[in-house]
């Protein structure tokens, strides 16, 4: 959801991207060349004080070149638009909370919100590692999971705002030994986010080995050999071509876009298209699966143009 208010196209842009665990802002000239960042940690399960980390950030971009400068913010979850408030965020304390109202009223400005998943999809695809597509599906595997979808270079999204909210759908084509049906923090079970999020691979390690290894160790220790945590990637990388080829039945992306920090894992890439196509309903079932060519800065990126 978003404010209607007008901005010239000539201001410059801030964008937001409200983390779990920071807040990252830049400041965008007319001419989309960065002028100033800042960042600072988010506070947890602090409604005001995220409202006041927000204001700050802003704050430190507004220099006197960007006094009227538009602000978009990526946020996780979303505005319900029958509402007003927070909906399907995974930073709890921001549900049921008219965000947009109070950053504006604090702010005294126009904002535009959008899911984080959303910024970093309408990033890849204005200028990004999808510019060329049409249909563009960008997901997010990281200490979450979530999409966003762009035809064309605009987001798609419809009257619940929830587009693109892949990891709360259930992990398709189970096998026997994926029925345990984990509870995801949603309040639901078996959400793709329980599976193919970094968490998830890690829980799934955790369940498979009796070993508790973060994300990033378990790839550290498939790069040296270590048969288990070999094991948990290739079990992780078949549950995510699950459900993206559920992706590619259902919107026929022209490319996909993976985001946040599991699309550092370089051998999603080789493994997935092939992994994928015996799920895809097409006699051809090949898909264009990419890295970010923004990286970490797509989330800020897209957020700033939320503001055309």
């Amino acid at each position: 959801m978003t404010s209607r208010s007008p901005r010239p196209a000539s201001l410059p842009r801030i964008g937001i991207d409200l983390g779990g665990t920071k807040i990252a802002g830049v400041l965008f000239d007319a001419a989309d060349a960065v002028v100033a960042e800042a960042r600072r940690p988010s506070p947890r399960g602090d409604y005001a004080a995220t409202i006041e980390a927000i204001a700050e950030t802003v704050g430190d971009l507004a220099t006197n070149a960007a006094t009227y400068a538009t602000i978009g913010i990526g946020m996780p979850g979303c505005i319900a638009p029958a509402t007003g408030r927070v909906q399907n965020a995974n930073s709890t304390w921001l549900n049921d909370k008219p965000l947009l109202a109070d950053l504006e009223a604090r702010l005294r400005r126009p904002v535009r919100l959008a899911n984080d998943a959303n910024c970093f999809v309408l990033s890849e695809a204005t200028d990004g590692a999808a510019v060329d597509a049409g249909v563009v599906f960008g997901v997010i595997i990281g200490t979450g999971c979530g999409g966003g979808i762009t035809v064309n270079g605009r987001l798609v999204d419809g009257p619940r705002a929830i587009s693109g909210e892949w990891g709360h759908t259930p992990l398709p084509w189970m096998k026997a030994d994926e029925f345990d049906r984990t509870q995801c923090w949603c309040g639901r079970k078996g959400c793709l986010e329980t599976w193919v999020s970094g968490t998830g691979m890690a829980r799934d390690h955790l369940q498979v080995t009796g070993i508790a290894l973060p994300g990033e160790q378990i790839v550290s220790a498939a790069a040296r050999g270590d048969a288990a945590a070999v094991a948990t990637l290739d079990r992780h990388a078949d549950r995510l071509a699950r459900g993206l080829a559920l992706i590619c039945n259902i919107l026929d992306p022209h490319v996909i876009v993976l985001g946040g920090g599991l699309s550092n894992l370089p051998h999603l890439y080789d493994v997935l298209p092939s992994l994928m196509a015996p799920y895809i309903l097409a006699a051809d079932a090949s898909v264009s699966i990419r890295p970010p060519q923004w990286g970490d800065a797509s989330g800020v990126r897209g957020a700033a143009r939320l503001w055309p």
